[in-house]
């Protein structure tokens, strides 16, 4: 886990933030992403300690996350910087570009800009710093493990309280994917403000509503 944050402090890079994104593919809410800086000293000596089994969120449990998110976040000495795009950013910049902007917010919401950001999966330009892409980094470095689980706990807080102001479309459940439970809300309710006009499955589900009225 710890091979790339070793690499990055050979080559004497001081700080070294890992960088992963939340909620690229639903049809509504936000896209978040967030930063996260580990002290040097845990780095160095593999003190895991509470951090033992940090992994891609994708791949632990709901309970899980909310540990190491409250682990994370309680810990002295560990950096986060969250960046959140709303939906009119989504649907104005594209997914894509809304995604590398958070990214960028999130290094700029650090207390100060790192040496180097591990990102997962592809390059992002326009970042603020030096920065290194490792597909599928959020399996082999600690810190985009981190960063995936604050941007996944954040984002899925923010659909729990979507839910309880728009009503119907299950957002608590499904966090804005694209679910049968979904799809069959918008053709029933229409999308609400935080659906992605930009995205196919909600331009479509306008269409079949503006046929039946």
């Amino acid at each position: 886990m710890l091979f790339f944050e070793r690499q990055a402090w050979s080559a004497l890079c001081r700080r070294v933030a890992g960088v992963d994104e939340a909620g690229r593919g639903p049809l509504a809410g936000p896209v978040v992403a967030a930063a996260v800086v580990f002290p040097p000293e845990l780095i160095l000596a593999e003190l895991y300690g509470d951090f033992s089994g940090l992994t891609d969120s994708k791949q632990l449990t709901r309970i899980q996350r909310d540990f190491f998110y409250k682990r994370l976040t309680e810990t002295p000495g560990i950096e986060i910087g969250v960046g959140i795009g709303d939906v009119d950013l989504i649907d104005r910049l594209n997914i894509l570009r809304a995604t590398h902007h958070v990214m960028a917010e999130a290094l700029n919401r650090l207390p100060s800009l790192p040496d180097l950001a591990l990102v997962d999966g592809l390059p992002v330009p326009g970042l603020p710093c030096r920065s290194q892409a490792i597909v599928g980094g959020d399996g082999r470095s600690l810190s985009i493990a981190a960063a995936s689980v604050i941007a996944k706990v954040t984002r899925d807080r923010i659909m729990e309280e979507m839910d309880r102001c728009y009503p119907g479309y299950g957002f608590a459940r499904h966090k804005g994917y694209g679910t049968q439970v979904h799809i069959r809300a918008l053709l029933d309710l229409g999308p609400c403000p935080i659906h992605r006009r930009s995205f196919r499955p909600v331009r479509e589900a306008m269409g079949v509503r503006d046929r039946m009225v």
